[in-house]
């Protein structure tokens, strides 16, 4: 039988190569949690993992019992997938790779965008993805070719950008990035299932992004041009429940920075 998502606290195997391991940590921002992603070779022991979670000591325990665990990448700096990266480098030895230094872990060693990893039978292509977060980097399975999208595409819905970070001109072309991938790609995303194939989505995410732009072009032509996040928010997002307002407002802020550049 075949486990489906989500699933906590159970290994899934979702291509030859890539497995998740879903962590218990739901919410408005983490969907259903956190995928921590499992590479492995056929044939062979040690595995690739892809950020190991949040500060949770049994889901921890969990992944590092799949190893051994020969490397451990980072798609992006937020706390429920890196905030358990410290103790996970110290339950396994793993060398931690990240955009973001704070998290490297027994290696200088960061993500330069194009680079062929070659680990335990893999191979691994860094793709820079900004936008979601400055750091924000998707891995491409050469051979098989998923695609580990982190925050960038989600498995359902869309994802905010991180106003503190975030911006919408380097996502919009991340996601074009995503696009010129071609066909045939599955996501394997940071929260929420995986999905079959990467062009048709992030040519969706573009899409959209596009539409609420358009609208919130349309809603400073009413407000004025130098209305604020929350204004904006109101007048677009009139359709959607109050309680999700304020991280529509985060994305809006985002929106307004590019619009205003």
């Amino acid at each position: 039988m075949t486990t489906a998502h989500p699933a906590y606290a159970q290994l899934r195997q979702v291509t030859p190569i890539a497995a998740v391991m879903l962590e218990n940590n739901p919410g408005m921002m983490t969907l259903d949690g956190t995928n921590t992603w499992i590479l492995r070779a056929p044939g062979r022991e040690e595995c690739v993992v892809i950020d190991p979670g949040d500060a949770d000591e049994e889901h921890l325990l969990r992944v590092a019992a799949v190893g051994p665990v020969a490397l451990t990448l980072i798609t992006h700096r937020h706390g429920d997938h890196t905030g358990g990266v410290e103790r996970f480098a110290a339950l396994t030895g793993s060398p931690v790779r990240s955009v973001d230094p704070r998290f490297r872990t027994h290696t200088d060693a960061g993500l330069p965008d194009g680079e062929l990893i070659e680990e335990v039978g893999l191979a691994i292509r860094v793709l820079r993805t900004p936008g979601h977060t400055k750091d924000s980097t998707s891995f491409v399975i050469e051979g098989e070719g998923s695609v580990l999208t982190g925050d960038t595409i989600l498995g359902r819905g869309t994802t905010v950008l991180d106003a503190s970070d975030g911006d919408l001109g380097d996502y919009l072309a991340s996601l074009r990035a995503l696009i010129d991938l071609g066909t045939g790609r599955a996501v394997l995303p940071g929260h929420g299932p995986d999905l079959p194939d990467l062009q048709t989505v992030a040519k969706q995410y573009l899409s959209h992004r596009e539409e609420r732009l358009d609208q919130v072009r349309a809603a400073l032509e009413v407000l004025g041009a130098h209305a604020g996040p929350r204004a904006v928010v109101e007048h677009v997002y009139s359709d959607v429940d109050q309680s999700l307002w304020p991280v529509a407002e985060q994305s809006v802020r985002v929106q307004l920075e590019y619009l205003r550049r």
